[in-house]
């Protein structure tokens, strides 16, 4: 517990919220802005000397009913909480299981990026949201059934997905999809999605059983990917990941480097589009 940082992190919620904000009535006068000691107990539920003690660097523990009540009284982000939680020494608690609803703002942003394939992915590998260009990379995964759209599932049990990438690159992907679910069943063993999909996969792939006894853990992370599109050659591309911790959302960008073979091959891609295209494949 750092009773200093905690000390500092309580006083400045505090000073930043207005009564309006908690739903409290004005009342009278302050000297100094925010709330008062009093009101944020009263909201926590919590005495007023206990919460004096934490601003004064001399509080006891907080358990985490009291971490929790504090941050609904402080009206805390996720992130504010889980930093709340961090300074009274205890683990911020676990965030909700993936969800496949995509805020408007990343597809807003989807929206806009007419010249480079992106797409909106969950953390455990499932396509949320392709523009135009992302579809003429891989495919149309809107075509398919939800559980096809899984990038994971598709790479390990459809021999057709891995036609996608250069043979030498495939054991290299292959231990990047295990080693991240690894590490997001490991952030969220209650993700009844995320267990299904791994116990799914060690079952029906000797490579992916295999891979999962290594027991390698990444996060995907910006790295250089290479695809064999079955009209314009081959392609590498620079692939951006943007997060959205909210929803465990990932939002994913492919560039080439202008004055390469590969920009000029997405730039062809761009003008052929949907058209010629191969059966629908899967990447990410």
């Amino acid at each position: 517990m750092n009773r200093a940082e905690l000390a500092d992190f309580l006083r400045r919620g505090r000073a930043r919220l207005e009564p309006s904000d908690v739903g409290l009535p004005p009342g009278s006068r302050r000297r100094t802005p925010g709330l008062r000691r009093e009101e944020v107990a009263s909201l926590a539920g919590m005495s007023v000397d206990y919460y004096t003690r934490l601003e004064q660097r001399r509080g006891p523990h907080p358990s985490r009913q009291m971490l929790t009540a504090l941050a609904r009284a402080l009206r805390l982000t996720d992130d504010e909480r889980d930093h709340l939680f961090h300074l009274g020494g205890e683990e911020p608690p676990r965030r909700e299981p993936t969800s496949s609803h995509v805020r408007p703002g990343l597809l807003l942003i989807l929206d806009r990026l007419h010249d480079t394939p992106a797409q909106v992915m969950s953390d455990i590998g499932e396509i949320l949201a392709q523009n135009a260009l992302a579809k003429a990379l891989a495919g149309d995964a809107s075509a398919r059934p939800r559980r096809d759209r899984n990038l994971a599932r598709r790479f390990f049990l459809d021999p057709a997905t891995q036609d996608l990438f250069p043979p030498e690159d495939r054991p290299l992907l292959a231990r990047a999809q295990v080693a991240g679910l690894r590490a997001v069943t490991a952030a969220r063993p209650d993700d009844r999605e995320a267990t299904a999909l791994v116990a799914e996969l060690r079952a029906a792939s000797e490579e992916f059983a295999r891979l999962w006894t290594d027991h390698e853990v990444s996060v995907r992370r910006s790295s250089t990917k290479r695809f064999r599109h079955p009209v314009v050659g081959l392609l590498e591309l620079d692939c951006e990941v943007l997060l959205s911790h909210e929803h465990h959302h990932q939002l994913v960008v492919y560039t080439a480097r202008p004055g390469t073979e590969s920009h000029e091959r997405l730039q062809l891609l761009r003008v052929v589009g949907l058209q010629n295209m191969a059966p629908i494949r899967y990447s990410g």
